[in-house]
């Protein structure tokens, strides 16, 4: 059987994640399973603002250290936000880019269903996670997803959303809260009282992308080069003088992302 390979990219935060991934697509009879094993590797460096300088030199190293060459690659995933805005932008750019170039499908993720992947791989037990980030201007980015155990997929119980931290909807069963909103907001982010599990390491990274990426890619969830985009969720790319002097006197003084 053919494996498939897929790149996956995510800039959406400070770092610069680029994973490879070759895995046999499972059989019918086992389409909601896991296929094993898979082979990754990863680049996943904090770059800050100049991940566009590193993101395809990344790319070079992961297939260089596969042994594959770049025409082996069967689709390009990339963390679709919302994040960064420069952030998608560059992981936007680059995927389409690539895309083109390989005559190959885009895979848009979105990187709280990035996170929810992350922690669940960590913990098969987990079925529900509320997927929390730091949107900064003191707000948050959010969604609620649930494990479909029959189909081996995610099914969004809250799309991408966008609140503040101390305005979020709790699943109304056991869940997982992953992201950095735990950290970035603390006490404010009442939601986390409820939680089972905190998991502030689930964050947007290539790794869980490309498993979920693959999963996307089998069920012909793709889209053609031209028409990826990124999903900003928050249409105000900043704030204004007076929003940011507010934000600093409520001890924020973190800018839109």
């Amino acid at each position: 059987m053919t494996s498939t390979v897929l790149l996956a990219l995510d800039t959406s935060t400070e770092y610069c994640s680029v994973a490879l991934i070759s895995s046999e697509a499972p059989s019918a009879a086992s389409a909601c399973s896991q296929p094993a094993p898979a082979r990754v590797w990863t680049r996943h460096e904090s770059t800050g603002p100049v991940s566009s300088t590193r993101v395809l030199p990344a790319v070079r190293e992961v297939f260089d250290e596969a042994g594959l060459a770049l025409d082996a690659c069967h689709a390009v995933a990339f963390g679709a936000g919302p994040g960064s805005f420069t952030g998608l932008r560059t992981a936007t750019g680059v995927a389409q880019g690539l895309a083109f170039g390989l005559d190959v499908p885009v895979v848009p993720i979105g990187t709280l269903l990035i996170c929810a992947e992350s922690a669940r791989r960590r913990d098969p037990s987990i079925a529900r996670v509320l997927a929390v980030l730091d949107a900064r201007m003191d707000e948050v980015y959010w969604a609620d997803y649930a494990w479909d155990a029959a189909a081996g997929e995610w099914r969004t119980v809250v799309p991408p959303s966008l609140g503040a931290p101390d305005a979020l909807i709790a699943p109304d069963t056991p869940f997982a809260l992953a992201g950095n909103a735990a950290d970035a907001f603390g006490a404010r982010l009442t939601v986390a009282e409820r939680a089972s599990v905190v998991d502030r390491a689930a964050l947007p990274h290539a790794q869980p992308l490309a498993f979920a990426a693959l999963r996307a890619y089998w069920a012909g969830r793709t889209v053609a080069a031209e028409h990826a985009a990124p999903e900003y969720v928050r249409d105000k790319v900043a704030q204004t003088t007076a929003e940011r002097l507010a934000a600093r006197a409520a001890g924020g003084g973190r800018e839109a992302r």
